[in-house]
């Protein structure tokens, strides 16, 4: 079954496509036959895997393809590889009909994304995602980067697709610590919108931890369309946007102090959606239930939330100052009010985070014991498997 979901704002509309087998079609992508030539960009992995597919059906369909290969892993997400990138274009004699085609999670995605939204002040880009994270986020609403050593994603720019196309297939391949990791990112779209999605998660966590087709379809499509809503009504994130962060702020704080190397984004996301609920619960803001609900279903999911050892309270807050939705007067967070209801908080200072910090290092829960005396217990039925142990996956896109 192939589902196609529309996505537009003030300047553009693309089609998001999702279904099985979508790389093995060559109309798919006939739209691009009038294009001067394709740049895949891909990583070492991913390529592997698919890239022989889609330039045959890129050669069925008549387009000109050339492929960039760069190194697999945020860490390499930088302005070195984007720079290989742009080289490549100008090697091809790219011009502004050239077509720049991500095939790979959300790091080849930004990467290729920000090379097309640069190169001659903009040239097309297709999205072609072959992660969970990337599908049911990443790859929708034009937002491309690089980091740099003190900050995630602080140089980039908004450059939405001109197509976006997920075959669901692609999973089949990704490794269980990869897949599970973009399950962080569905439970987001559930906490800070979608009360009912988060019940239909916790009564089909097995089947999606199975990868059960039509729970997976389900589940991607919901997605697709919450981000859809969000990004038509606030392109360039001026506003109700910003929700789409819950998590993230704590999220690249702790990827910066650890050099991108610790954790996949998503297993970040995971704590960081932790940090932001117990925030709130400690502020007063919402009751123990809110947070429980939360910390079983990413418990369920697999989601280890402790914090390692070695990280720094004041560091970590430091390094939050640095996000792009902090100013003068102080942090912004998302933050939970209820299952499915979110805030965007402003002006939350240093020092408190710090404190917030401090008490999670020092509490230390291996597998997300609770966040303070006041909540119960986690359900130890609920205790989460353990991930893979294919070290060279660790920060594998695909």
């Amino acid at each position: 079954m192939t589902e196609h979901i529309q996505v537009s704002g003030k300047g553009f509309a693309y089609q998001v496509t999702i279904g099985p087998g979508l790389l093995q079609q060559p109309q798919q992508f006939a739209g691009l036959q009038a294009a001067d030539g394709v740049l895949i960009v891909s990583n070492d992995v991913v390529a592997e895997l698919y890239l022989a597919t889609l330039q045959q059906s890129l050669q069925t369909a008549g387009i000109d393809c050339h492929a960039c290969i760069v190194p697999d892993g945020e860490q390499h997400k930088t302005i070195a590889t984007w720079q290989s990138i742009v080289d490549h274009l100008v090697r091809m004699q790219a011009n502004r009909k050239t077509v720049v085609m991500a095939l790979g999670g959300g790091v080849v995605g930004d990467m290729a994304g920000f090379a097309a939204a640069s190169y001659m002040r903009g040239i097309r880009v297709v999205q072609l995602p072959t992660t969970l994270l990337a599908q049911v986020d990443a790859a929708i609403g034009g937002k491309t980067g690089v980091n740099l050593p003190s900050g995630k994603n602080l140089v980039g720019a908004f450059h939405q697709p001109s197509m976006v196309v997920m075959d669901s297939d692609t999973l089949h391949t990704l490794p269980e610590r990869e897949y599970r990791a973009g399950l962080a990112e569905v439970v987001k779209y559930a906490m800070i919108m979608d009360a009912g999605f988060f019940a239909w998660l916790e009564q089909h966590a097995d089947a999606l931890l199975q990868r059960h087709a039509q729970s997976l379809t389900a589940m991607i499509g919901t997605c697709v369309r919450h981000k859809a809503e969000v990004v038509a009504a606030d392109t360039l994130e001026q506003g109700r946007r910003a929700l789409l962060n819950y998590g993230h702020t704590f999220a690249h704080a702790l990827e910066s102090q650890t050099a991108y190397t610790h954790w996949l984004h998503g297993e970040a996301v995971a704590i960081g959606m932790h940090l932001a609920a117990s925030f709130s619960h400690q502020a007063g803001d919402i009751n123990a239930e809110v947070v429980n609900r939360q910390l079983q279903l990413l418990l369920r999911f697999g989601f280890d939330l402790s914090l390692p050892a070695g990280l720094q309270a004041e560091a970590l807050a430091n390094a939050m100052l640095l996000d792009k939705k902090a100013d003068q007067r102080g942090i912004t967070l998302v933050l939970p009010r209820a299952i499915g209801a979110a805030v965007i908080s402003p002006d939350h200072d240093c020092a408190s985070l710090v404190k917030h910090f401090q008490y999670h290092l020092q509490a230390a829960p291996r597998q997300g014991a609770d966040v303070n005396a006041e909540c119960s217990q986690p359900d130890p039925s609920h205790a989460p498997p353990q991930h893979s142990s294919n070290q060279e996956d660790e920060n594998h896109d695909h």
